[in-house]
């Protein structure tokens, strides 16, 4: 681009389609049994999207990943919440987003999401900016997973400076938060928006970085803890802790919001929550157990590194 200012949606929707096919190729083969079931649509008020799911796998009980492009009048209220000066803006806004919810309960179910928004109005400059991160939650947590998936964060952030992956992480644990539950959603990761901080294209770079990094910092939990034994007690564990997952996603997620705000596909919005999931009065872990140091060691900010 002859200007690193000029935003090129163009190269972005590319990227995203590439990182699309490059995650449902990774996680296919992770999974070894089930590959991702394609479904192309359209939204009348302008753009569309692919989705693509995986029920029923080996390893991945379902497994979502989803690109759209989306187009409109005006800015839904979810995205000039923080930028009220955007309001009545067309806007066009692409990304890949995709949630992992494995069967084995060792296993950590996972999101990731990589967006960007474009906003214009006649006489004004055109106002850009992207968003997205990716972070971790473990049914069944081990630190060196949890080291792992952070170590690999910090090293996809660090040639953009330094103060990148503390500000992200930091981030992150504030933002997948259940306020009326006290408690973070899982240990983290990276999370960003309104991301114009550089010049488009090293902001592009830095949504590549995290975009490319994911699969390595999942994929490597998958394999170890794929195989891992479990029974009826894990199970039932691992279905409540789902609750937890659809009360942030149906609650606080600004992505769900966006997406029904502004008219999008209902079942590719949707496809973050999980297969089965069921929720238990006042319920609470016997002490020393697994299941209590998710809470008392796991769900809280902790410096991994």
């Amino acid at each position: 681009m002859s200007n690193t200012n000029t935003p090129d949606i163009d190269v972005v929707e590319s990227y995203l389609l590439q990182l699309q096919d490059r995650i449902c190729d990774a996680l296919a083969k992770a999974d070894g049994r089930s590959g991702f079931a394609e479904d192309r649509w359209q939204r009348p008020e302008g753009g569309g999207g692919i989705t693509r799911v995986m029920a029923g796998g080996a390893v991945f009980e379902k497994a979502g990943v989803n690109y759209s492009r989306v187009s409109g009048s005006s800015l839904p209220p979810s995205a000039t919440a923080h930028r009220p000066e955007l309001a009545g803006r067309e806007f066009s806004a692409l990304g890949v987003s995709l949630v992992v919810h494995p069967s084995n309960p060792y296993v950590p179910t996972v999101h990731m999401n990589v967006r960007c928004f474009h906003a214009r109005r006649e006489g004004a400059e055109p106002v850009w900016w992207f968003g997205g991160g990716y972070d971790l939650t473990p049914y069944y947590p081990y630190e060196e997973d949890c080291i792992h998936w952070h170590r690999t964060a910090r090293d996809a952030c660090e040639p953009f400076g330094a103060d990148v992956y503390p500000a992200y992480k930091k981030w992150c644990d504030e933002y997948f938060y259940l306020k009326h539950r006290g408690e973070t959603r899982g240990v983290g990761g990276l999370f960003f928006d309104d991301l114009s901080r550089w010049d488009f294209d090293t902001c592009f770079a830095f949504q590549r970085a995290v975009g490319d990094s994911f699969t390595a910092a999942y994929l490597p939990i998958v394999e170890r803890r794929k195989s891992q034994p479990w029974a009826e007690r894990e199970r039932n564990f691992q279905l409540y802790r789902r609750g937890r997952y659809v009360e942030f996603n149906l609650v606080f997620d600004r992505g769900t919001l966006f997406g029904l705000q502004s008219g999008g596909r209902t079942e590719s919005i949707l496809m973050s929550l999980p297969p089965l999931v069921r929720w238990e009065y006042d319920w609470k872990p016997e002490p020393d157990t697994h299941e209590a140091s998710l809470y008392t060691d796991f769900l809280r900010p902790r410096d991994w590194l």
